[in-house]
């Protein structure tokens, strides 16, 4: 066993400074040299400071810890929690809290924006106290650092603490063991195929060996570093870009490499047939929400009918588009939901957020939206009378969308399906909405239901956009 590097995730509340203190550390620590050279984003890299390594995460990173924290893993060793002097304890700044202590990982809590003229850190420690984050000096035992990102004062000061707080915790690693770890980012290049970030926890990745993550196999032919130069191997601690997955494996999934690519088939094969995490139908806890909107008016007053019903948490209420960040954010939460208020939301995001598990909902009146999310709080609340279900069926084909009803063409995988039967709607194993068979076709001849094995095509309605892939639960 060597020491390793500690693993840092930068967490809090938007515009609290998270990226600005990331870039300002990324432009001042990485190693001698190498500043400017970072060709691409990968969610993590590596910076030096006193003769130390230290592995950052940012967004991505966030993202993919978020994922594992639902798992009971580890992604991170050490948080930062950034908070603004000059504004106080946020909504996304509990959620992070919440984050780092379901993770149990020790943190230290950042202070930024003291060059403010509106800057008063002892308001912003006597919040986190009600939080029950009680800081050094203060009866507690939480590192506080008071700093400027933007100027950089107190950042030597921040990356010093980091590494008494990596040392204090005796970090580990077998250099001789095959690699494992985790999935941080994961997406389709148009000219090199499927790129994954994988942040190394133990063990040493060589070029020419394989790597099962999660479902997904991939021989590393081609290893880059956090600059995106090539490299032959990638040690404990290490964020690495593997070139050639079979398919994206899913972010947050851990990875191991084998020898042989038999193995690796079958550690896929294996990981492939077990439940997804939280697939439970329909899952608990209450829904992390994004409300984006075309003016601030729209979103008040989607924030209002949030605020009606209970296990709902406003994640971010923001006016424009819905950003990849948006996504992101929302896919922390164990029910993710994106409310898109006469906003657009482009075919590559549409294509990330389903990758996450994100659902997004486009609404154009504000009443209908109400009416929805009192619907998805009724479908996250445990049911007390038991449903029958008639069976289940699989959507191959949309043929035509028309408002809330759509022309589906499908298969009943088992039992049957009725026509005038109400439906569930699952993606991904989560259940997203409810519908109605409002027709049903076999060939083109109208019936009135059709048997497992059979193909069909329907008339349905629903709030929710159905889509090639969701599964239909039939009901009684």
């Amino acid at each position: 066993m060597q020491s390793r590097p500690p693993i840092v995730v930068v967490m809090g509340h938007i515009d609290h400074g998270k990226t600005t203190l990331l870039d300002y550390i990324r432009k001042s620590n990485v190693v001698a040299g190498e500043s400017g050279g970072i060709t691409q984003h990968i969610g993590a890299y590596e910076v030096e400071h006193a003769g130390k390594k230290i592995t950052l995460l940012d967004t991505p990173g966030h993202e993919a810890f978020s994922k594992m924290r639902s798992r009971g893993a580890e992604v991170a060793d050490i948080a930062i929690l950034v908070v603004a002097a000059d504004d106080g304890v946020k909504p996304q700044t509990e959620e992070a809290l919440a984050a780092i202590k379901s993770a149990g990982i020790p943190f230290l809590v950042a202070i930024n924006k003291i060059d403010k003229p509106a800057a008063d850190p002892e308001r912003m420690k006597n919040e986190l106290a009600k939080k029950e984050v009680f800081l050094e000096g203060r009866g507690g035992n939480v590192p506080f650092i008071e700093i400027s990102a933007k100027q950089g004062t107190g950042v030597d000061k921040l990356l010093e603490t980091i590494l008494l707080m990596a040392e204090m915790e005796s970090l580990q690693a077998d250099t001789k063991a095959f690699a494992t770890g985790v999935v941080i980012e994961s997406h389709r290049d148009q000219r090199r195929g499927v790129t994954s970030t994988l942040l190394i926890r133990n063990g040493t990745l060589k070029k020419g060996e394989y790597v099962a993550a999660g479902g997904a196999v991939a021989k590393a032919r081609i290893l880059e570093d956090f600059k995106g130069g090539p490299i032959d191997s990638a040690s404990p601690s290490l964020p690495v870009l593997v070139v050639g997955f079979d398919k994206p494996p899913q972010v947050g999934a851990e990875f191991k490499a084998f020898f042989s690519q038999k193995e690796a088939i079958d550690a896929a094969r294996a990981a492939g047939e077990k439940p997804a995490p939280g697939s439970s139908k329909p899952p608990g806890g209450f829904i992390g929400l994004v409300i984006k909107a075309d003016v601030s008016g729209s979103a008040e007053a989607i924030e209002h009918e949030a605020a009606k019903l209970k296990d709902i948490k406003i994640l971010r209420s923001e006016v424009g588009d819905v950003s990849e960040n948006d996504i992101k954010l929302a896919s922390s939460a164990a029910n993710p939901l994106i409310l898109a208020f006469k906003v657009a939301l482009s075919s590559n995001l549409r294509e990330l957020a389903l990758r996450l598990g994100v659902e997004v909902a486009s609404f154009e009146i504000v009443y209908e939206l109400a009416d929805f999310l009192k619907k998805k709080i009724e479908a996250l609340s445990p049911k007390e009378e038991i449903t029958k279900i008639l069976g289940h069926a699989k959507i191959l084909k949309i043929f035509r969308a028309d408002g809330k009803t759509q022309i589906i063409g499908g298969k009943v995988q088992e039992g049957l399906i009725r026509r005038g039967a109400e439906f569930g709607v699952f993606r991904r194993e989560k259940k997203i909405g409810d519908g109605k068979i409002e027709n049903l076709q076999e060939g083109r001849v109208n019936v009135s239901e059709i048997e497992a094995g059979k193909e069909f095509g329907a008339l349905a309605s629903s709030k929710i956009s159905i889509a090639e892939g969701d599964e239909l639960e039939i009901l009684c």
